[in-house]
């Protein structure tokens, strides 16, 4: 009876033991602090994957976002205006679209702000062959010009041809749907197009084997702001801690593919399998020329002028059919532009 008596309290004992040492574990579990999940985030571009708007795919890659604790999907847009219109249903938390779009869309009761500007200069121009011999906008008089009517270019036909003192009466304006200005340009149909140089230039020169003449909208002073990272007013307002991780992930994004171009075509091969390097190359060199303007220069990239917005709903106003009294504090905000001197993109 004694050794029983023994035995069953030996048993007792260890199994006091196991439970104690499986509560020490529980609460060693319970205090060790979790890991938190990465923020999710529904990030819409402008268009398809390219090079101008590869920054984003960049921060993606390189862990940008995710030292900055955010998980980013980044989906494809079908034009800016589509991408503001999203953007201010709510259907995304950031977007990617041009400021004049932005300027309409906020004219027009969308209640979003562009928070970061990428392409601060206009990016439109009026594109020829050289061998076409047209060399300024003066040349363009006695000429037949393609421009898609209702685009950007068509609303700010009248301002470029304001501002290089032109005579429109001598210019012949056919509307030519943007996939076939090339072709209407190598068959002679039209002397020169207006569109989005990065957009266009690339595929002339690497596809056709064409040299090509730009002239710039903005050099004949259509200033416009270009395409930047806009979000919902109610974002804005309620999370400006993850606006400006965002933006700054972003902006460095851009800024690394800007300084390792092979790097980034790479790492762009991932969301547009089937691109063709030489000309994403080419659309990155572009868009390089629209990042500073005048009244950005030495500024960090994302930084905004006042000046180049209220241009923009000058330009607006007068020919893209804005009635509404918009305020540039409605259009835009630096208030999450990185101050850092390594935000400061190269001049040229």
């Amino acid at each position: 009876m004694k050794r029983h008596t023994q035995h069953s309290r030996r048993g007792i004992n260890l199994v006091a033991a196991a439970l104690f040492s499986a509560a020490a574990g529980a609460a060693t579990m319970v205090t060790l602090p979790a890991e938190a999940a990465d923020r999710q985030v529904k990030m819409l571009l402008d268009w398809i994957h390219n090079g101008p708007n590869s920054g984003f795919v960049i921060a993606k890659e390189k862990g940008f976002y995710k030292s900055a604790g955010l998980d980013v999907s980044i989906e494809p847009g079908k034009g800016s205006g589509s991408t503001a219109q999203l953007i201010a249903s709510k259907v995304a938390d950031f977007g990617f679209s041009d400021g004049y779009v932005v300027a309409s869309a906020v004219g027009r009761g969308m209640d979003i702000k562009m928070v970061a500007g990428v392409f601060r200069r206009n990016p439109t121009a009026v594109i020829a062959l050289q061998k076409s011999g047209i060399t300024t906008a003066k040349q363009l008089e006695g000429k037949t010009i393609g421009i898609a009517t209702g685009a950007a270019q068509f609303q700010q036909w009248p301002a470029y041809v304001g501002g290089c003192k032109l005579d429109n009466s001598k210019i012949k304006i056919v509307n030519i749907d943007p996939a076939g200005y090339i072709a209407s340009m190598m068959a002679g149909q039209v002397d020169a197009v207006a569109g989005f140089a990065q957009g266009m230039v690339p595929g002339l020169e690497v596809r056709a084997k064409e040299n090509a003449q730009i002239l710039w909208y903005a050099d004949c002073g259509v200033t416009t702001v270009s395409n930047g990272i806009i979000a919902h007013n109610d974002l804005v307002k309620s999370d400006p801690a993850l606006i400006k991780t965002f933006v700054a992930a972003s902006l460095r994004g851009f800024l690394y593919g800007r300084a390792n171009p092979q790097e980034a075509i790479e790492i762009l091969k991932k969301y547009q399998p089937n691109l063709t390097p030489a000309i994403t190359n080419r659309e990155m060199e572009i868009s390089w020329t629209n990042w500073v303007t005048p009244n950005t220069a030495k500024k960090p990239l994302g930084w905004m002028s006042e000046d180049d917005w209220s241009a923009t709903v000058k330009v607006a106003k007068q020919f893209g059919g804005m009635t509404a009294d918009v305020k540039t504090t409605q259009l835009y905000t630096n208030e999450f532009v990185p101050g850092d001197a390594s935000f400061v993109p190269p001049q040229n």
